[in-house]
């Protein structure tokens, strides 16, 4: 098959969406079934998507805005003609050609007062006109596709959940293997309690600070939460709670850390805790039980498809039995075993290889 994947997600830092596009750019490439792959992006052929995220030169085609709009539709419509085009970002151009995009959740309509108004716009304008070209639907999680049919009135034979995958960096790893990394940040291996999630209103982070700052002094001297993460929409006030919590000595708040140490971040933590009350998927959760590490998360949305009886989960509007389940989970050996087997056990479902495997098989479908 001839196959053009939108390669727009690919920009450094790798969010979720672009880390998911990552995996299927270098992985596609080398499936026998596509005869030929090209790269698209904003109007443009992209020849080396790796460039992006290298910060390297990005050769592309010239671009055509110095035609007529007419003959540069003509272009793309001829260009993109009998090839199966993937859009793994949401949007479709009206000239794809056998679309298939991949819609990772549906917070922008279920939330619109979580993001930027721009945003909001953005899809109102444009994901209708996408779903007129689309010929397949992807979502992350059976969750979100169930979502999709029923606010969208979706064909349920025209969309298809196909799990992400989790590197196999995020792997179980010994106190000396993770000292060299976690000595920069000044932690030690089982002595913290991580949370990975960009600091906005639906990942309830004010929940789990209020929920934290509630266990016992000596718990929070023992294991301080560790925080990391960007900024995201409406996070001022968020903040303040957080510089609030670090000076009150329990707290560490790392923004952004480098991708190359979260695997050590992850598999030196105690605890991992994950409270966002909507998802698509929820990779933190995959990637921590991938580590060997017990996980709470929401009760909420994908998260209990994704962790699939493996973690404990909360109600992280219930602050009391928010505070109950840390404090458990932190201290009883004989859950912590169990999480961490059961974890690790689901995890290994979560396979870039399967996931591009399955994508695969959409495409020979349409």
């Amino acid at each position: 098959m001839k196959l053009i994947l939108a390669v727009d997600a690919l920009t450094p830092p790798l969010s979720g969406i672009g880390r998911y596009t990552w995996e299927l750019t270098r992985r596609l490439a080398q499936m026998p079934e596509i005869e030929q792959l090209r790269y698209f992006r904003n109007g443009q052929w992209v020849s080396d998507p790796a460039a992006l995220l290298s910060g390297g030169q990005v050769h592309r085609k010239k671009p055509l805005f110095k035609y007529p709009k007419w003959s540069t539709d003509m272009y793309w419509k001829h260009a993109c003609k009998g090839d199966v085009f993937h859009s793994p970002n949401y949007f479709l151009p009206d000239y794809a050609d056998r679309g298939v995009v991949t819609v990772h959740d549906l917070s922008v309509f279920k939330y619109p007062e979580t993001h930027p108004v721009e945003r909001v716009n953005q899809f109102e304008k444009l994901f209708h006109q996408t779903l007129k070209v689309a010929s397949h639907l992807i979502t992350d999680s059976e969750v979100t596709r169930q979502e999709v049919i029923s606010h969208f009135s979706w064909p349920s034979d025209r969309i298809t959940a196909v799990h992400l995958g989790v590197s196999p960096l995020f792997t179980p790893r010994t106190s000396e293997d993770l000292k060299p990394v976690l000595q920069r940040y000044g932690l030690n291996p089982g002595a913290y309690t991580l949370c990975v999630s960009t600091i906005e209103p639906r990942k309830r982070i004010d929940k789990l600070l209020a929920a934290y700052g509630r266990l016992p002094a000596n718990i929070l001297a023992q294991y301080p939460l560790v925080l990391i993460g960007g900024k995201g929409w409406q996070s001022d006030h968020l903040h303040t709670l957080i510089e609030a919590a670090q000076q009150a000595g329990w707290l560490r708040y790392l923004g952004y850390v480098d991708e190359a140490d979260l695997p050590a971040m992850y598999a030196g933590a105690r605890l991992f805790v994950y409270p966002s009350i909507y998802e698509g998927f929820g990779l933190p959760v995959a990637e921590a039980m991938a580590s060997g590490v017990p996980v709470i998360t929401s009760n909420r949305s994908t998260l209990p498809e994704v962790s699939a009886g493996a973690a404990r989960l909360v109600d992280p509007d219930d602050l009391d039995g928010f505070c109950t389940s840390l404090e458990a989970a932190i201290v009883s050996s004989e859950w912590r075993e169990l999480a961490i087997v059961k974890g690790l056990q689901v995890a290994q479902k979560y396979r870039w290889s399967i996931c591009v495997k399955k994508t695969l098989d959409i495409y020979g479908k349409i």
